[in-house]
C-alpha cells in the first residue's frame, strides 16, 4: 500500500481511469480551455479526491463532474476562472463569466487537492476584478464564507471584507423594498419563465440573509465588531421577515409575493388572496434550509418532495409542484423554463438543504433515504442516448422530468443550433450545478466548524452500503481520509468508521455514525 504526504494512499487501486478513459472516448470536444481532454486524466489524479462506494452511478458520475469541472477552468488577464457556459453566450459578462452559479462552482472547487489559488482568484475576479457580481442574485459572501472555513483561508475572506460589504450595500441600492424584504425579477435569480414570477422571492430574500450572516462572521474574525453587531441585525430582521412574509401557513411551504417591480404596491400578504395562476408551491420553497433559516415548525414542507403531485417525478425534482395548472405550460416559445423541468442547478439546493437539514436536527418528514434516494436519482440524470443509440455520460441545462430527455438541448437542436442562443451544443457539460460538494458533505458528512472542529456526519443510511471511501481530502490544512468497512473485509484495516490523516487514525467508531475532531494548524494565508 504506497504512502503518499498528500493523502492519498490509493487503497483501492487506480480503477477510475476507466471513467476518465471512457469519458474521453465519447466527448465531442467542441472547446477546449485550460484543461484539455489530452491532459485530464492527470489533472483528476492530481486534483480530485479519490472516492469509491458500491453505488456505481454515483461513484461514476462523481469522476464525471470533476472531468467537467476542469473543462471550465479559463485563463483571463485578470487571472482564472470557472466559466458556466463553454461557447460564448451574448448574455455573459467579461470573458464569458456569468455569476448565477458562482456559489456552486467555489464549494466544488473548494475540494481541489493541489490548486490552492482557483478559487481564490474566481473570487476576487467577481469582487475586484472584471466580474460583475449583481447581473444575477448570488450567495457570494456566505460561499466565500464555507470556502474559508473549509481551506483554513481566514485571513483571504478578511482581506475582501470591505468587498463583501460593498457588493452587499450594492444590492440593497437595487433591490431592497420599503417592505424589508429584496425584490426580484425570476430572470435575474437565473430562473425565467417561472409560474411565480418577480416578487419578493425565497430566493434573493435567503440569499442575502446567509450573505449577512456570512459578514458578521467574517468580521468577527477581524475583530470588527460594530460591523459584526450591524450585519448579525441585518440577517436577523431578514430572517424574520421571510418567516413572516414567505412561509404559506395554511399550504405549509415558502412562496412568493407578487410584485411586478421592485417599488410597486404588494396587492396581497395572504397568500389566499394571490391569484391561483400566480400561487404555487416552487422548489425554491427549498433555498431557505440551504441557509438554516427555518426552524422546526416548517419541516412539514419536505413532505412536497416525496408526493407525486408535489415534486416527486421519474427523472428528478420537479421545479414546480406537478399539481399546478401551469406545471409544463409553456407560455413561452423560449428554450429556458422553470415551470416544471427538472434543473441541476436548483437540485443542488434542494439537496443542500437537506443537508443542511438532516445535520442540524431530526425530521420526520424527510430523511437520510430521502437524501440518497434523491442523490442516486441526480446522478443517474447525467447521461444521454445518443442518436446511434449509445449511451454517454452527460450534463446539460435542464431535464424533462416524464422522459429524462436533455429539454433545452432537443429544443435549440430543432432550431438548428442557433448562433444568437450559443450555437451548436450549447449546454454541452453545462457547469451550473454542483455534484461532488454534495457527496462530500453530504454522504460522506464533511462539515468544518468554526474553531479548527470538523465534525463528520454522514448522511449514508447504516445499512445502504457495506463500505465507502473518501481518500486525500483536503480539508482545514490537513488531507484526511474517511473510511466505511462494515465488516472489515473491503480494506482488511478493520471494521467500522475512521477518520485518518497520512496513516494516523484521528477518529473512530464501531459502526457508521457522527464524529467530532479538533483539527491544529492551517494553510498560510495572504490576503488579497
Amino acid at each position: 500500500m504506497e504512502e503518499k504526504k498528500d493523502g492519498r494512499r490509493r487503497l483501492s487501486g487506480e480503477g477510475w481511469r476507466r471513467y476518465i478513459r471512457k469519458f474521453n472516448e465519447n466527448d465531442e470536444e467542441t472547446i477546449v480551455q485550460t484543461v484539455p481532454d489530452e491532459r485530464a486524466e492527470a489533472w483528476i489524479e492530481r486534483e480530485a479526491p479519490f472516492f469509491e462506494c458500491p453505488a456505481p452511478v454515483i461513484e461514476e458520475t462523481w469522476y464525471f463532474r470533476w472531468w467537467v469541472l476542469r473543462k471550465h477552468i479559463k485563463e483571463t488577464a485578470g487571472g482564472r476562472i470557472i466559466t458556466e457556459f463553454l461557447p460564448r453566450v451574448q448574455w455573459a459578462g467579461p470573458c464569458n463569466s456569468i455569476n448565477s452559479a458562482d456559489g456552486h462552482h467555489i464549494a466544488e472547487a473548494t475540494w481541489l487537492r493541489k490548486d490552492r489559488s482557483l478559487v481564490k482568484e474566481y473570487i476576487v475576479f467577481w469582487l475586484r476584478g472584471e466580474g460583475d457580481e449583481t447581473s444575477y442574485s448570488s450567495w457570494i459572501a456566505d460561499a466565500v464564507y464555507r470556502y474559508a472555513l473549509a481551506a483554513g483561508e481566514e485571513a483571504f475572506a478578511v482581506g475582501l471584507l470591505n468587498d463583501l460589504v460593498s457588493f452587499y450595500e450594492k444590492v440593497e441600492a437595487s433591490n431592497m423594498t420599503k417592505y424589508g424584504l429584496f425584490w426580484s425579477y425570476d430572470d435575474r435569480d437565473a430562473m425565467e419563465m417561472s409560474i411565480s414570477g418577480s416578487g419578493l422571492r425565497p430566493t434573493l430574500n435567503s440569499y442575502m440573509c446567509a450573505n449577512a450572516a456570512a459578514i458578521a462572521k467574517i468580521a468577527d474574525w477581524a475583530g470588527e465588531k460594530e460591523l459584526r453587531e450591524r450585519f448579525e441585525k441585518k440577517a436577523e430582521t431578514l430572517k424574520s421577515l421571510i418567516l413572516k412574509y414567505l412561509w404559506d401557513e395554511k399550504a405549509r411551504f415558502f412562496k412568493v409575493i407578487p410584485l411586478a417591480a421592485r417599488e410597486d404596491e404588494a396587492d396581497a400578504f395572504s397568500f389566499e388572496e394571490i391569484p391561483a395562476e400566480r400561487n404555487v408551491r416552487e422548489e425554491i420553497g427549498y433555498i431557505p434550509w440551504c441557509f438554516s433559516i427555518p426552524d422546526k415548525r416548517h419541516d412539514g414542507a419536505w413532505e412536497y418532495l416525496k408526493r407525486e403531485d408535489g415534486f416527486r417525478a421519474p427523472f428528478g425534482i420537479t421545479t414546480a409542484e406537478r399539481s399546478h395548472p401551469l406545471y409544463r405550460n409553456t407560455r413561452s416559445p423560449h428554450e429556458c423554463q422553470w415551470n416544471g423541468p427538472v434543473w441541476p442547478y436548483a437540485t443542488t439546493q434542494t439537496l443542500d438543504g437537506m443537508i443542511r437539514l438532516l445535520q442540524e436536527r431530526k425530521t420526520e418528514t424527510v430523511s437520510r433515504e430521502d437524501f440518497l434516494e434523491q442523490l442516486r436519482i441526480y446522478a443517474e440524470s447525467h447521461q444521454r442516448i445518443r442518436e446511434d443509440g449509445k449511451r454517454v455520460n452527460w450534463l446539460d441545462e435542464n431535464l424533462d422530468p416524464e422522459t429524462g430527455e436533455w429539454l433545452a438541448r432537443k429544443i435549440l437542436q430543432g432550431w438548428g443550433w442557433p448562433e444568437e442562443k450559443g450555437g451548436y451544443e450549447r449546454g454541452k457539460d453545462y457547469n451550473h450545478s454542483a455534484f461532488c460538494d454534495l457527496v462530500i458533505r453530504g454522504l460522506c458528512g464533511v462539515c468544518p466548524e468554526e474553531g479548527n472542529v470538523l465534525v463528520i456526519d454522514p448522511l449514508l443510511p447504516e445499512e445502504a452500503w457495506d463500505y465507502f471511501l473518501l481518500e486525500g481530502l483536503p480539508c482545514m490544512g490537513h488531507f484526511l481520509t474517511i473510511v466505511y468497512d462494515r465488516d472489515g473485509s473491503r480494506y482488511e484495516k478493520g471494521s467500522g468508521f475512521w477518520v485518518e490523516e497520512d496513516g494516523q487514525v484521528l477518529a473512530w467508531l464501531e459502526k457508521l455514525g457522527k464524529l467530532r475532531i479538533t483539527l491544529e494548524g492551517k494553510i498560510g494565508a495572504q490576503a488579497l
